[in-house]
């Protein structure tokens, strides 16, 4: 049995805790202001394990250590009625600390999995798949820089039911000790056994598990502290051994993404926008017609799917002046105000580049029965990020998956997820670009940006070409909207969005 390790009566005497207390904490205070000088990675520490076996001690102690104004410490309970009207990593993902500091996480992701598979919640199927989401969220993270650590806090069975009689002796402590505790430690082997399975299945190179004997506080908490000094020092010497300037990398070197690129470059052609009708039109008395008839019945599939606490997420992308607030407009026109957001995605703030690029996007998912717009989105990564070189090939290369992966969480959680791509053709665009300089109350819509991007025109259809084959899934497909009529992309868009929700709420029923 793996644990047997963290079994074995392991000690330190108070007088030499004492000794080596001032060195080690002055040591990780340093680590930790070279952690916030670089700003460049975040630290995240998880701690899971037994009950009784110091966790909570640690994370105090830590803070005493450290300073904690570079500390995020969260723990988790059951989910609140918020947190329960969105998917389960929405509070994970909104805690996430940024780049320069060091969160600690109690009761984090894993305790959900465990209990479930403890308690016959869930079957061994269904564990293996939140333990291979688990892998999947901690591997994006640590893709993206963060530096990630998980403790397994250990007491065998008898010392966790003598922890919990010492606890209970101690009028001052006795809170701490309640029948569910005892509960759990009756069903002792079926706990250690979940926890081997999780140990072995998400213990990662990027993500290993450290297991830690808890019986005695100043072994765990020297053991801790000491890992978390040395891992932090390893990663950042590591990050600053890895980092080249362009000058000092030879001019005549050929390297594998350079290669890739000009390989992306010969095999460009044809893209799924080529075979799109871009004459689709409709007449103006068509278009109202249809219009009323369709936000009236948007209208009411909103009310209802506020009831029944269904949320929709609107994703539009689309060359400049294709007209996409334009249709964003006409939705919300159908719509209650009060419980419907739209967000125009520009570039990331101070705050936002911060953290992992999905970051920003899972803070403002709804409450349930809500819509949110977002105008621009997380597909900047492979769009913009990616034509103008804001993100490495690695990184917008990996980001499908992640895109993915946080898509079928959204999904997974019950909300209906359409995304539109509302297209015109260069032509059109030009014609709109021109428009738009003659009209003083749209002459502010017209950048430099927008003739730069129409610069790399095939650039971009090269990259949704792309975006469409890897990320148009059976529970979150593309719509493609012919964007040179815009009456006719507007009355296509809230038609859509109609027949989806229309269909997801008999799913309800």
């Amino acid at each position: 049995m793996m644990f047997r390790t963290a079994e074995l009566g392991q000690s330190v005497p108070k007088a030499e805790f004492k000794q080596k207390e001032p060195v080690l904490r002055r040591e990780l205070l340093e680590a930790q202001q070279r952690l916030l000088k670089l700003k460049n990675r975040p630290v995240i520490v998880v701690f899971a394990g037994v009950n009784g076996a110091g966790k909570g001690e640690t994370v105090n102690l830590l803070n005493e250590w450290m300073d904690p104004r570079w500390l995020i410490t969260r723990a988790y309970d059951k989910p609140s009625d918020e947190e329960m009207e969105r998917p389960e990593y929405w509070r994970f993902w909104r805690d996430l600390p940024a780049k320069g500091k060091i969160g600690l996480f109690l009761s984090s992701w894993y305790s959900r999995p465990v209990l479930d598979r403890v308690h016959n919640r869930i079957d061994e199927g269904e564990f293996n798949k939140l333990l291979e989401k688990i892998i999947n969220f901690e591997k994006a993270l640590t893709d993206d820089g963060a530096l990630i650590l998980k403790f397994w806090m250990h007491l065998s069975k008898k010392g966790q039911k003598k922890r919990f009689k010492d606890l209970e002796k101690d009028e001052l402590t006795r809170w701490r000790v309640d029948e569910v505790d005892w509960d759990n430690w009756r069903l002792y082997e079926q706990f250690e056994e979940a926890a081997e399975r999780v140990i072995m299945r998400t213990s990662t190179g990027t993500a290993p598990w450290c297991i830690v004997e808890g019986a005695d506080q100043y072994f765990r908490s020297l053991t801790v502290g000491t890992i978390i000094r040395d891992e932090i020092n390893k990663h950042l010497d590591k990050l600053e051994a890895s980092t080249v300037t362009e000058d000092e990398v030879p001019a005549n070197i050929t390297t594998d993404h350079d290669s890739d690129s000009e390989t992306l470059t010969q095999l460009k052609g044809s893209t799924v926008l080529d075979v799109m009708d871009m004459t689709l039109s409709l007449t103006k008395t068509e278009y109202k017609q249809q219009l009323q008839t369709y936000q009236a019945r948007l209208n009411q599939l909103q009310r209802t799917a506020l009831k029944k606490k269904l949320s929709t997420i609107l994703v539009f992308e689309g060359p400049d002046a294709a007209g996409k607030g334009g249709a964003i407009r006409r939705v919300t026109a159908a719509l209650d105000a009060r419980h419907v957001q739209v967000l125009p995605i520009a570039a990331p703030t101070d705050e936002e580049q911060a953290h992992h690029y999905l970051w920003r996007f899972w803070r403002h998912l709804s409450r349930a029965g809500r819509m949110t717009i977002f105008d621009r989105s997380w597909y900047g990564r492979v769009l913009v990020e990616r034509i103008e070189g804001f993100a490495s090939e690695e990184e917008w290369r990996r980001a499908y998956a992640e895109i993915n992966e946080f898509e079928e969480m959204l999904t997974d959680s019950g909300i209906v997820l359409m995304k539109f791509w509302v297209h015109i053709t260069k032509e059109e665009q030009l014609d709109r670009f021109k428009q738009r300089e003659l009209i003083p109350h749209k002459q502010w819509k017209l950048t430099d940006e927008d003739w730069r991007n129409r610069e790399k025109w095939e650039d971009y259809e090269q990259a949704i070409n792309d975006i469409i084959e890897r990320t148009s899934t059976r529970i979150a497909p593309w719509t493609l909207i012919e964007g040179n009529d815009k009456k006719h992309a507007r009355i296509k868009v809230i038609k859509t969005l109609c027949d989806r929700m229309e269909d997801a709420l008999k799913d309800e029923t």
